[in-house]
């Protein structure tokens, strides 16, 4: 009984782990999520109609409906949580799960429909279920390759971002310091010019708020443009990042290793590779894949194959161990 009812939660673990791209069932369960998560914020703009009044009994058993399913799937994510990290006990699988960012987004997708008449600040919440769409496309291939950019290049984007903010500040208070006298009530402090300086640096430009003195006039012009060259940057670092990735991405596919760098490793039931498809086995644990060995076969490592028990994998990693002349982790 024990063995059936574990069989069964690792069935429903597979098909609601998110972005597992070989299992049809867990597709489906993907899509399946993603409309209802589209229904949910549908309803959720719907709602803002006055001219949509008489609907909003429908409107109301729609969001209903699809919040129970989101409660739904966060129980099963609860109990599943010691396959989504085998190597903890079930308690610390499950405090893990609450406090990741899965388990956060989840949770506050549900918390609002409760509390609709309640504290503003609770529905304001009803706009983190927009964060499950990016919960369900941060699995799959494209939108890792932006994530690992914005990860990798994060110092340098901090960095001109912070860059942006100093010349936004001192911007607002040396248009202060020319424009006060001649327009107290629009530049009536140091910070009263800082959605001048914001619209100006950000080339956005509005024009609600200008300066209107020869020596300010000239001063916004400076600003403006170096405006254009500060904003430029944060772009030419995220268009690099992207460059550089995917290259790494090409060699990746075509580099030849030594035979002696090899490693064969065998999957079983509390490795930490069980049930993660390559990709993020090669993000997470930072190995190359180049075979799995699966009953007889030999199957080409593509980026959403799930890993299971009892695969052999012919990986490449810095943390393997020389044994008896071969290469073993």
């Amino acid at each position: 009984m024990a063995v059936n009812k574990t069989k069964l939660k690792k069935q429903i673990f597979d098909i609601i782990q998110i972005g597992d791209k070989s299992n049809l069932l867990s597709r489906a369960f993907d899509i399946f999520i993603v409309i209802v998560i589209l229904s949910n914020i549908s309803v959720m703009f719907l709602q803002t109609y006055d001219q949509l009044e008489p609907y909003y009994g429908i409107l109301s058993v729609i969001e209903w409906v699809t919040t129970g399913i989101f409660c739904v799937e966060y129980i099963l994510r609860i109990w599943t949580a010691d396959f989504l990290y085998p190597t903890c006990t079930r308690g610390k699988a499950i405090g893990k799960f609450l406090i990741s960012y899965d388990g956060v987004v989840d949770l506050l997708t549900i918390i609002p429909v409760f509390f609709l008449s309640g504290f503003v600040a609770f529905r304001m919440l009803r706009v983190v279920r927009i964060f499950h769409l990016f919960r369900i496309n941060s699995r799959y291939d494209s939108f890792n390759v932006i994530k690992i950019v914005l990860v990798r290049k994060s110092r340098q984007i901090i960095s001109s971002m912070f860059i942006i903010f100093i010349l936004m500040m001192a911007s607002s208070l040396c248009m202060y310091s020319t424009e006060h006298a001649a327009q107290p009530g629009v530049f009536s402090n140091a910070f009263s010019g800082i959605w001048w300086a914001v619209s100006t640096v950000l080339t956005v430009g509005y024009g609600d708020i200008y300066p209107i003195t020869l020596l300010g006039k000239c001063m916004a012009i400076v600003i403006a443009f170096m405006g254009v060259l500060l904003v430029a940057i944060p772009t030419g670092i995220i268009s690099a990042g992207f460059v550089e990735q995917y290259q790494n991405n090409a060699n990746e596919e075509s580099k030849v290793v030594d035979v002696d760098e090899i490693g064969e490793l065998l999957v079983d039931d509390v490795s930490k590779f069980c049930g993660r498809t390559i990709l993020q086995a090669t993000e997470e644990y930072g190995v190359n894949i180049y075979m799995v060995l699966r009953d007889n076969m030999s199957i080409l490592p593509t980026g959403d194959l799930k890993i299971q028990t009892g695969d052999i994998l012919i990986v490449k990693s810095k943390f393997l161990e020389k044994r008896h002349g071969s290469s073993l982790s």
